[in-house]
């Protein structure tokens, strides 16, 4: 089973209905290598209007299916996610995006909330620096 026939089946098994635009919108999210803007999948997916792929980015995030990045500039960049709770790194000089999936903040967040009577329902971490190739490239040209 292909991942868009995947993808479909497990939103209508939640109610939600997948529609010829739907389709293209999750086509188009799944052709895609890197991270992407809202913004450019809706310039570039034919067959679907802007409001439904926000509408079908947004819903995929809340499945898990894609996950938001946010960038060192402060935009926000979508990517397919492959795997459960993770978290990204990110190279400031060329944009590249690495799943990091261990979560090292898991104790933190419990001495977190134990400390302020918070039940923690979740969070977001990305780490921001500069990739292995881009300071290699750097080493070079010093």
């Amino acid at each position: 089973m292909s991942d868009l026939e995947q993808i479909s089946l497990e939103l209508e098994a939640r109610g939600y209905r997948v529609t010829p635009s739907r389709r293209a919108v999750i086509a188009a999210i799944l052709a895609r290598k890197n991270h992407f803007a809202a913004d450019e999948l809706a310039k570039r997916c034919r067959g679907a209007g802007r409001a439904t792929v926000f509408r079908t980015i947004r819903l995929l995030n809340d499945l898990g299916v894609v996950c938001r990045v946010l960038m060192d500039d402060g935009s926000p960049r979508y990517l397919v996610s492959r795997s459960g709770h993770h978290h990204h790194l990110v190279c400031t000089e060329c944009g590249t995006v690495q799943d990091l999936d261990q979560c090292a903040v898991s104790g933190a967040l419990r001495e977190i909330a134990d400390a302020s009577g918070y039940e923690i329902e979740g969070h977001w971490l990305e780490l921001y620096g500069r990739c292995a190739a881009c300071r290699a490239k750097a080493a070079v040209s010093a």
